[in-house]
Formats: C-alpha cells, sequence, structure tokens
C-alpha cells in the first residue's frame, strides 16, 4: 500500500485562509480557473505543512497544524467551501477538455472533503496503523520525508516537535469527548496501541529514534552548532518526547481502555452505519452497495480458490489446501533467509529479472529514483510493506518499506507478488509518473484515490508473468494468495462494519481461505478495523482496471498496443473509476 502521510497540526490558522480565490477583474475563466486552482495549492500547504514536506515543499518545515482540533477543522470546513464556491462561479463549458477534467475534480475532491468533515473522525486521532505518533518518530528518525541536512533543517524540526505538547493535549482532549458520545476504538485495537506509545519512551535521550538526527549529523556542521543542536535535542527528547508518549500511553491504559468497545464494526458506534457508507463511497470512487460488494467478494474468493487448487495439485502436493497452507507456512525450503540484508538483495533480484521486459509494457519510464529499506524497528511488529513515494524534486526517492523482524522468520512466497504491487511498476510506476507530470495542476499531481491508486498497484501484480516473473510455482501461488486476500478483504470489511460479523468470525475466514498465520490474519483483519472502508479499494479498482483492458484487447484486436493502455492509464494521475473508464473509452476510439 501507499504511505499516506497523515497530515497533524498547529493551533496557529494563516492569513491566507482570507484570500479570496478565483475572484478576477480580467482575464477569461481559464485564467480565472488556473488562479483559483494556484491560489488552492499555496493555501492548503501553508494549512497542512507536513504534506508540504512529504510533496518535497519544505517552506513550512518548522511549521506543525493541529489538524484533529476543532478550530481547525471548522477553519478546513470553511476553506473548501470557499473554493468550491469560486469554482461555482466560473463557466466550465468555457475551459479546454484537459482544464474540464481538473474542474471535475477539483469539484469532487471539494465535496468530498466536506462531507467527510461531518463525522467526528477527529475523536479517535491515534490507531494501531494509521497515526500521527507513528509517523512522528519516522520523521524525526532522519530516515523520512522531513530532511536533515542543514542547520536549518535541524532547527526546523525542533520548532515542529514543539508543537507536539499541544497535539497530545488536544488528543486526549478530543478521546475523552469520544469516550461520552460513544465514538471510541474496539478494545482489541487499544491494547496493540500500547506498546507502540511504550517503545517511544526512553530513559536515556540516546536510545531514542529522534537522537538518530544527532548520531548522524553532517560533519560540515560548526562546531558551535553541533554542540549546540546536540543539547536541544537531548533536551527536545527528554522534555518533550519522552514525556508526552508516557501521558498518552498512560491515558490509554488507565483511562481509554476500560471505555473502548468490545464491538468490532464502526457501525456499532453512533452515526457508524452512514459514516461507513460515506468511507465505501471515499475508498471506491463509486456508488457500489455494501451488500453488492460482499456478494463480489464471495464470488472472488469462489474463483480464485478454484485456480489455486489447480496451482497445488500442479506441484504435486498430495494433501488438501489447508495442508498446502501449512506446508508453505512451516517448510524451511520457503525461509531460506539468514540476515536482514539477504531479503533486501532479493528483492532487488527481483527488480532485475522484470528490467529488461519493462519497455515493451511501458513506454514511459518515471525519472524519480526508487530504492529499498527495512521498516524501522519501532514500528515494524505492526507495519506491512508499504511505499513511501519520492518528493516532488527528486531529492528523496521513492521507498519501498519491507518490515522484517526476524529474517529466520520471513516466508519467501509471494516476494515477487508483493513486489509488483509496492514498487514496480505498482506504486512507484503511478505515483512517480503522476508527480512529475507538470502538465497537471499541482493538486492534481498529489492527488490520491485509493480505488485508482491501490487498484493499479493490484492490478500490476497480475503482470508477473508478462514480466518474466511467476515462474516459480510457489510465487505464482503467492500471486493467487495475494489475489484472495483482496477478496476475502470484501468479504470481512463489509461484514465487520456492516454485517455484523465479529473480529473473531473474519480472522476464521480469512485463516479458512487463505494462507495466513493467526498472527497475520489477526494484524490484517485489526487493520480493517482501525479504516473502515480502505481496504475495498484494492479489489474494486484492480478488477476494474483489468476489465478495461480485456475490453479493449477485444475491441481493438491488432491496433491494442498494451504500452500504449498502461500510459494512458497513468498518464493524467489519480482519477475516480468512471472518468478513468470515460478516458480509456475516448483513448480507445483514437486508437480505431
Amino acid at each position: 500500500m501507499k504511505k499516506i502521510p497523515l497530515i497533524i497540526a498547529a493551533l496557529l490558522l494563516f492569513g491566507a485562509c482570507n484570500n479570496e480565490p478565483g475572484k478576477s477583474t480580467t482575464g477569461n475563466d481559464s485564467q480565472a480557473f488556473t488562479r483559483l486552482l494556484d491560489n488552492y495549492w499555496q493555501e492548503r500547504m501553508q494549512l497542512f505543512p507536513l504534506e508540504a514536506t512529504a510533496n518535497g515543499d519544505y517552506r513550512y518545515n518548522d511549521k506543525l497544524t493541529i489538524t484533529i482540533a476543532q478550530s481547525f477543522r471548522d477553519s478546513t470546513q470553511r476553506f473548501y467551501q470557499k473554493y468550491l464556491d469560486a469554482l461555482h462561479k466560473l463557466d466550465s463549458a468555457s475551459l479546454s477538455p484537459e482544464e474540464q477534467l481538473s474542474y471535475g475534480l477539483f469539484s469532487y475532491e471539494m465535496n468530498m472533503n466536506l462531507e467527510g468533515l461531518k463525522y467526528p473522525t477527529h475523536y479517535m486521532p491515534i490507531n494501531q496503523f494509521w497515526s500521527f505518533t507513528l509517523d512522528l518518530p519516522q520523521l524525526g528518525s532522519g530516515q523520512g520525508n522531513q530532511p536533515f541536512k542543514t542547520v536549518k533543517d535541524y532547527d526546523d524540526f525542533l520548532k515542529r516537535l514543539s508543537v507536539f505538547p499541544a497535539w497530545t493535549d488536544t488528543a486526549i482532549f478530543n478521546m475523552r469527548k469520544g469516550m461520552a458520545e460513544g465514538w471510541v476504538l474496539p478494545q482489541k485495537l487499544v491494547v496493540k496501541i500500547l506498546p507502540q506509545l511504550k517503545a517511544i519512551v526512553v530513559k536515556d535521550a540516546v536510545q531514542s529514534i529522534f537522537y538518530a538526527p544527532v548520531k548522524n549529523m553532517p560533519d560540515s556542521f560548526p562546531a558551535g552548532d553541533k554542540q549546540r543542536l546536540t543539547a536541544a535535542y537531548t533536551a527536545a527528547i527528554d522534555s518533550i518526547i519522552v514525556p508526552n508518549y508516557a501521558r498518552l500511553h498512560n491515558f490509554f491504559e488507565k483511562e481509554y481502555l476500560p471505555k473502548a468497545r468490545s464491538t468490532s464494526g464502526i457501525s456499532a458506534i453512533p452515526g457508524g452505519a452512514d459514516y461507513y457508507k460515506y468511507c465505501i463511497r471515499y475508498w471506491t470512487t463509486t456508488s457500489l452497495s455494501p451488500d453488492s460488494i460482499y456478494q463480489l467478494g464471495l464470488n472472488e474468493v469462489e474463483r480464485i480458490t478454484s485456480e489455486m487448487n489447480k496451482v497445488k495439485d500442479g506441484t504435486g502436493f498430495k494433501g488438501d489446501m489447508k495442508a498446502f497452507f501449512e506446508y508453505l507456512n512451516k517448510d524451511s525450503r520457503f525461509y531460506p533467509f539468514t540476515a536482514d540484508k539477504q531479503v533486501l538483495d532479493s528483492f532487488w533480484n527481483i527488480k532485475k529479472q522484470e528490467d529488461p521486459q519493462l519497455k515493451r509494457l511501458f513506454a514511459h519510464v518515471p525519472k524519480s529514483p526508487f530504492t529499498i529499506r527495512q521498516t524501522e524497528a519501532f514500528r515494524a511488529a505492526s507495519a506491512s510493506a508499504e511505499y513511501n513515494p519520492p518528493s516532488e524534486d527528486g531529492s528523496r526517492p521513492g521507498i519501498f518499506y519491507v518490515p522484517i523482524l526476524d529474517p529466520k522468520k520471513f516466508n519467501a512466497v509471494g516476494m515477487e507478488t508483493l513486489f509488483l504491487h509496492e514498487a514496480i511498476p505498482g506504486h512507484h510506476y503511478q505515483i512517480a509518473t503522476q508527480q512529475e507530470n507538470t502538465n497537471i495542476p499541482k493538486f492534481r499531481r498529489f492527488l490520491w484515490y485509493g480505488a485508482y491508486g491501490e487498484g493499479w498497484a493490484l492490478y500490476s501484480e497480475s503482470l508477473g508473468k508478462e514480466l518474466g516473473l511467476y515462474r516459480n510455482p510457489y510465487q505464482y501461488f503467492g500471486h493467487l494468495s495475494d489475489a484472495i486476500h483482496r477478496a476475502i478483504r470484501l468479504v470481512v470489511d463489509v461484514g465487520m462494519h456492516y454485517k455484523g460479523m465479529t473480529r473473531e468470525e473474519a480472522i476464521k475466514y480469512m485463516m479458512d481461505h487463505e494462507r495466513a498465520t493467526e498472527a497475520e490474519a489477526t494484524a490484517e483483519i485489526e487493520r480493517y478495523m482501525a479504516i473502515p472502508g480502505q481496504a475495498l479499494s484494492y479489489k474494486i479498482g484492480g478488477l476494474t482496471i483489468r476489465a478495461e483492458r480485456t475490453k479493449y484487447e477485444q475491441q481493438l484486436g491488432d491496433k491494442f498496443n498494451i504500452a500504449s493502455f498502461h500510459d494512458e492509464v497513468l498518464n493524467d494521475g489519480c482519477l475516480p473509476l468512471q472518468v478513468l473508464q470515460d478516458k480509456l473509452a475516448r483513448w480507445a476510439k483514437k486508437q480505431q
């Protein structure tokens, strides 16, 4: 999955919020529209400085806005409404086709953001999978989005860090309101948050992940600055990081956990069923009903199970599928690694194998650099493999993060399909291509729709044989395992959040139908509990892109060019699925 930076922040609200976007006394609607989008982006970067940092815009690296504060939510409501009102003053019919696409996307974005603010999600500001308390150590480690190259960079992060006590105050205040109003996390998630918080509480500042930039301070820094920054970072760890993480830990353990809910799905909280339907629309960009998604999941599980049985039988294995799962999970041949570096090297070797075939499938290759890194120890236990996008200027590469708790326990089955999804041609080709496209407005260069982005990554997994992979039947079975995993998500996500399925029933369903240990299934199911609807985006998007390819292969025959099709899917960045389908229909007409 793509790592989505959480946008966190300060009580500080910027004067730019009072701008009058799109108001123009001269120029035509095209110029006014361009100005509106430029103003929106500049104002957005000020309001969401962590997002700016993630994008490689370093102007606000010392700022942190507390996005979970009610005052900030009120401000963003006015922000989105202001730009939506300004958009409606323009005559879209006078815009070019490309501008009309941007017009529709911008309207869609503003409306979805405004609707999302109706739900008090800020009452649950921390979960075990995505939250600022997990992002902050990654920023402070020197290995994330926050740069640590100059003395100013070091000072910027100290200023940003100074807002964390206020963020902590706000988070606790919000969670107490959530406890009063029934917007609380499941107990099973709270117990997973406790060790994450505790891991950041250290007795010696030198042992903190936030001390890493001090250890890696450039030799070129003047001696006085080195001494000053060392003292300042030590003090910040002792007076800001440790006490506030300890405060959050104590709050969760003593006050929040006893009030956490025993239910699994979001529909159990007040207004939760309506919120889940919003989550479905947000993550899938469709109007599919929960019941139709659930049935699609059941159908896909049945279809892929049949294919998995064929592969199993082809290996000569004599037992049933459950026994085959057990074999793949336990046999030593599937655990070939003894060192972390061997795992990473194996992923690099997958890239080497597919490189010769990529040019046939893709005419356009992104320029942004790419690398593979091991996930930091503090979050590895609860992390999935993920992709972290490059900075806009290319100074920070796209990063494929791999959690390795123990290389001897790292199962090699499915490594090829994982690389295709998270790295190349999955998230890296899609996101880097989007960010590098200077012909589209800034807001589109960093836009994200799960159904498109995760859908593309899932579709990329299906390209393995065309890219010279999946020659080993166990690797192909790993691909099918991931495919059924995404189908199972449709069943258990809707099951828990809409149909009353329990966490335990969801874990059992997953273990019955795929090669997952109890620990793996538990981590996955608890992820879906924390982020309702997100898991639906993969299969909905992947099936849509594959269906579009099949349709045009049949319609165009010899005129179908796979590289041209892929470029057309990717060249306008993230799009709602219906918009993508309309665009591909226009492309197909041109091919004829």
